[in-house]
C-alpha cells in the first residue's frame, strides 16, 4: 500500500487558526496606532490610511479576476498591507501616493511571488521602499504634531543625524506621541496595546522583537554617541520605526524564519542593520532596509536552523 505520510524537519505548526482569523486579529491590534494617528496628525491621517487599504484591496481584486484565482479580498491580508503602509508614510503625502504604493505592494510585492503565502518580502515594506527611491521629496516632509495644517517639522532622528540638540523633547513626549514622523509610529502606547494583544494571544512569538530592539538599542549604547558606551538607546527605541516593525513587519509569518533559532538570528540582523544606517548611514531611519534584508536572508537562516531529520544530510 502506499503511504501518504510526509516526512519533514520540525516545527510542526498545529495551530488551528485560519490565515483570515489571524490576519483581522492582526487589523485589530493595530487600531490604535491608527486612532493615536488621527489625533496627532488630524484627518489626513485618516484619509491617508483608507485610501491605502482601498487600493490595496481594489488591486488584490482586479488582480483576482485577471488571474482567474481565488479571490481573497475578505482574508485580511489585503487590508494589513494597505494599513501596513499608510501606517509607513507621512500623514501629509498627496493621495495619489498611497495609491501607487498600495498597487506596488499587491502587484510586485504579494502575487508576482504567487499571491498568498509566496511572498518573499513584506509588501507593505516594499511598498514604501519603492515610494521613497521614486518620490523622496513626499517621504521625508513630515507633518509638526498636533498642528492641523501645512506646518511641517523634521523628525527627532533627523534632527540627531544632523547634529542639533533634543534637549526640549522628553522621553515621556516621545513615548505618547508628541513628535514629527510616520502615521502609525510615532505614538508607542497605543503600539505596545497592540503588541500585548499578539503576544498574550500567541499570533507572534517573542524572539524578533525582543532581539530586535535589543540588538538595536546595545550597538546604539556603544557607539551611537559621542563616545563609546555614551548612545541614547532609549531615545532610539522610541523614535522612528523601529516599535511597529519589530511587532507588526518583522514578524510576518511568511517572509520570516520558521525555527525560534531562526527567529533570533533574524531578529539580530535586523537589529545589526538598523543600528548601522542609524549611526552611520546617510538616512536617519534603517527598520524598511532592515526587515527586507533579512527577509531576503530568511530561506538561508530556514536552510541552516531547520531540524535534521534523522539519516538526512
Amino acid at each position: 500500500m502506499k503511504s501518504n505520510l510526509i516526512v519533514s524537519g520540525s516545527p510542526h505548526i498545529h495551530n488551528q487558526e485560519s490565515v483570515s482569523r489571524i490576519m483581522w486579529a492582526v487589523v485589530i491590534s493595530i487600531i490604535p496606532a491608527g486612532i493615536a494617528g488621527v489625533i496627532i496628525f488630524g484627518l489626513d491621517a485618516l484619509w491617508v490610511t483608507l485610501v491605502a487599504i482601498a487600493a490595496a484591496v481594489l488591486t488584490e481584486l482586479v488582480l483576482g479576476i485577471w488571474t482567474k484565482k481565488k479571490i481573497t479580498i475578505f482574508d485580511g491580508t489585503a487590508v494589513i498591507t494597505g494599513i501596513l503602509l499608510a501606517y509607513n508614510l507621512p500623514p501629509n503625502v498627496p493621495l495619489w501616493l498611497p495609491i501607487v504604493g498600495a498597487v506596488f505592494s499587491m502587484a510586485i510585492g504579494k502575487q508576482v511571488f504567487g499571491g498568498l503565502g509566496q511572498n518573499i518580502f513584506n509588501p507593505a515594506l516594499l511598498g514604501r521602499v519603492f515610494l521613497m527611491a521614486s518620490w523622496p521629496k513626499y517621504m521625508i516632509t513630515f507633518a509638526k504634531p498636533f498642528s492641523y495644517d501645512a506646518v511641517t517639522a523634521a523628525t527627532p532622528l533627523a534632527l540627531l543625524k544632523e547634529g542639533k540638540l533634543l534637549e526640549h523633547i522628553s522621553y515621556l513626549d516621545l513615548f505618547l506621541g508628541k513628535r514629527g514622523g510616520c502615521i502609525g509610529e510615532v505614538c508607542i502606547l497605543a503600539l505596545l496595546i497592540g503588541a500585548a494583544f499578539l503576544l498574550i494571544r500567541g499570533y507572534i512569538s517573542w524572539q524578533i522583537p525582543a532581539t530586535y530592539i535589543f540588538t538595536t538599542a546595545f550597538l546604539v549604547y556603544i557607539f551611537g554617541g559621542q563616545q563609546l558606551f555614551s548612545g541614547d538607546w532609549l531615545f532610539h527605541i522610541l523614535n522612528g520605526g523601529l516599535i511597529l516593525g519589530a511587532f507588526f513587519m518583522a514578524t510576518d509569518y511568511v517572509a520570516t524564519p520558521l525555527t525560534a533559532k531562526g527567529q533570533l538570528i533574524f531578529g539580530v540582523g535586523c537589529g545589526v542593520i538598523t543600528a548601522v544606517i542609524r549611526i552611520w548611514g546617510g538616512y536617519p531611519e534603517g527598520v524598511s532596509y532592515a526587515i527586507l534584508m533579512m527577509n531576503a536572508a530568511t530561506p538561508f537562516i530556514d536552510r541552516y536552523t531547520k531540524t535534521r531529520i534523522y539519516g538526512s544530510r
